[in-house]
């Protein structure tokens, strides 16, 4: 259920104000009701969110350096070190690209040089300078080269790579005419250039082995520094959401709490130097959703956030769908194996790992509940772990086979008739949805339907009790068929009401059909797992070596990798499909609308 919420409403004097939101942070309890305008255009509070952006960017490179923290940190997490090690961070990380720029550049020095030997360039400015001759490098392939090159050029081969020579010419006053490829000389010797790459890979070593240090030690400082930079931003927020009033002197600021809340909110308030006035909202405010359930309902809450929250007038449909998806993701997997599986596992992770975060213990909880259903309803096929448990002749697996066993044809129809009754359950529960909404009478047209389609059903399914096209069946059809044309819409006139019924009457029919038809995924998903799980199991039977020792391990490797697999695809789709049946054909049925704004005190 949605709990009810309190506007409230503060005037505070602009001196008082700051000291004022410090204080309605430490009560925690307000949800601060956020203006559209204000947050992007506020450069301080960009700057702000900026850093902390910047900050989580550092946290997230430090932790893909994938190193082991410190067991003795130095220093205990602190938020100056955290601002300090970011700022040197960046500074080694740009140091860092400009040596990797460095680096590639030299390399491609060296590689350009590497064919021509370690010599002095000098040495050859210093010949012409004292001897006049000048010394021009060239390359082609051996056919090219000439032999007579030598003779009028001085040509020396200096290398030969593959079928490609490099070779120099010495001359003095004389015009160096060959029709190859000239290549620029080298101007520092190659003993140098791979003397500076060196010391470029070893400071780039340096700063790695420093990025590492601050990996090891210094995430947690960073992580309190962010968390102070969001407790400023939140603050920020706050202030930018206050209405200026009587020439700026006054702050008006507006929130929600809940109202469970009340009497401590107020008592709290009245020792600040602050009015407030705590009201009912009116139905045109968008009003933060909190849920309220009990603990088993509260597991799915997740699930419906996925989706979205509802609007503060609308129904909490949580309780309503969580039984059926969880016999639904039972039906998907359909294997007591499996089930068992998840059960168990659920239950031994939760004991091995006792202080994991609150979510992650709702998370298994709610595995714990998906694998019992699974487990439950696999015994309706018998499959476990791929193979048949009424294949047995054990007096329990018998009397379960006489008792609850389903063949395929049942399944089917099983799928069928859940669907039905899970798509007639919305359309009631869409009558109290837009009358708590709306008012009664825009729900007196679904209350025709319902009465429509629920006569029909039994007219169909038991014609004993009242006959299809009896006078009984026919009086319920005309009464239905009433309100259904004339409070389809109750705002207009009769004639556009007859032809939006006509409208709604073709939807309906086409799409319950079609929404009833998606609910046999619910017996194709089990059928497929199963097929899937007994194909593993002939697998690791016929695959398995004819050897006393290698065959078990052979056939327990393809037995565990097998349903492995099969356990974590069917899993998948056993979250997924009913995720859709909830949302698409129950939610739409419902007249669920959603939208609503997750409710979020400001607090440390």
């Amino acid at each position: 259920m949605i709990s009810k919420m309190k506007k409230v409403t503060f005037l505070v004097y602009h001196k008082d104000y700051e000291d004022f939101l410090k204080n309605l942070r430490s009560l925690g309890i307000v949800h601060v009701q956020e203006k559209q305008r204000g947050v992007p255009d506020n450069p301080e509070l960009k700057h702000t969110i900026d850093l902390s952006s910047e900050l989580a960017k550092s946290v997230r490179f430090l932790e893909s350096l994938k190193v082991e923290p410190e067991e003795s940190i130095e220093h205990k997490a602190d938020v100056d070190r955290g601002l300090a090690v970011f700022e040197s961070i960046n500074t080694k990380r740009e140091l860092l690209d400009e040596l990797r720029q460095s680096a590639q550049s030299l390399e491609r020095e060296i590689q350009h040089q590497e064919m021509w030997g370690d010599y002095d360039p000098h040495v050859l400015l210093k010949l012409k300078e004292d001897t006049g001759y000048d010394t021009h490098f060239f390359t082609c392939s051996e056919n090219q080269f000439q032999s007579e090159w030598v003779d009028d050029y001085n040509a020396i081969i200096i290398n030969t790579i593959g079928s490609r020579l490099y070779f120099i010419t010495l001359t003095k006053d004389v015009q160096v005419a060959i029709d190859v490829e000239k290549v620029r000389a080298p101007e520092v010797a190659l003993s140098e250039l791979k003397d500076n790459y060196q010391s470029i890979v070893d400071r780039k070593e340096e700063i790695v082995e420093e990025l590492n240090k601050y990996a090891a030690e210094d995430i947690p400082s960073i992580k309190l520094a962010i968390q102070k930079l969001h407790h400023e931003i939140e603050f920020s927020k706050v202030l930018l959401n206050t209405e200026q009033t009587v020439e700026n002197h006054l702050m008006l600021l507006q929130g929600w709490l809940p109202a469970e809340k009340e009497s401590e909110a107020s008592k709290y308030l009245e020792g600040q130097q602050a009015y407030y006035e705590i009201t009912n909202p009116t139905p045109d405010e968008e009003v933060p959703i909190k849920l309220k359930n009990n603990r088993f309902i509260k597991l799915f809450e997740p699930i419906l956030e996925l989706y979205m929250l509802p609007k503060y007038n609308e129904m909490d449909l949580t309780p309503f769908f969580a039984p059926f998806f969880m016999i639904f993701f039972g039906l998907c997997l359909g294997d007591s194996g499996y089930g068992l599986f998840l059960l168990l596992g659920g239950a031994l992770f939760k004991f091995l790992a006792k202080n994991m975060k609150p979510q992650l213990r709702s998370a298994l909880s709610l595995m714990q509940i998906l694998g019992a259903s699974t487990f439950f309803c696999g015994l309706l096929t018998g499959s476990f772990f791929g193979a048949n448990l009424y294949d047995l002749n054990w007096p329990i697996a018998q009397w379960l086979k006489n008792t609850i066993s389903l063949d395929h044809g049942q399944m089917f129809e099983l799928s069928l008739v859940l669907g039905v009754i899970q798509i007639m359950f919305g359309k009631i529960l869409e009558i109290f949805n837009r009358t708590v909404q709306f008012g009664f009478k825009y729900a007196i047209s679904t209350i025709g339907w319902v009465l429509l389609l629920f006569s029909t059903l039994i007219a169909i399914l038991l014609p004993g009790v009242m006959p299809l096209g009896g006078t009984i069946h026919l009086s319920l059809v005309v009464l239905s068929v009433l309100p259904i044309c004339l409070y389809n819409s109750p705002d207009k006139n009769v004639f556009i009401n007859i032809g939006l019924s006509l409208w709604d009457t073709y939807n309906m029919a086409t799409g319950l059909l079609g929404d009833i038809l998606s609910y046999v995924r619910l017996f194709a998903l089990g059928l497929s797992g199963g097929i899937l799980a007994s194909v593993f199991n002939d697998l690791a039977i016929g695959m398995s070596p004819d050897n006393v020792i290698l065959g078990p391990i052979v056939m327990i490797l393809i037995f565990v990798v097998g349903h492995g697999i099969n356990i974590f695809m069917n899993t998948l789709g056993a979250i997924v499909h009913p995720m859709r049946l909830t949302f698409v054909e129950f939610f739409n049925n419902a007249g669920f609308q959603g939208g609503g704004v997750a409710y979020q005190p400001f607090k440390k």
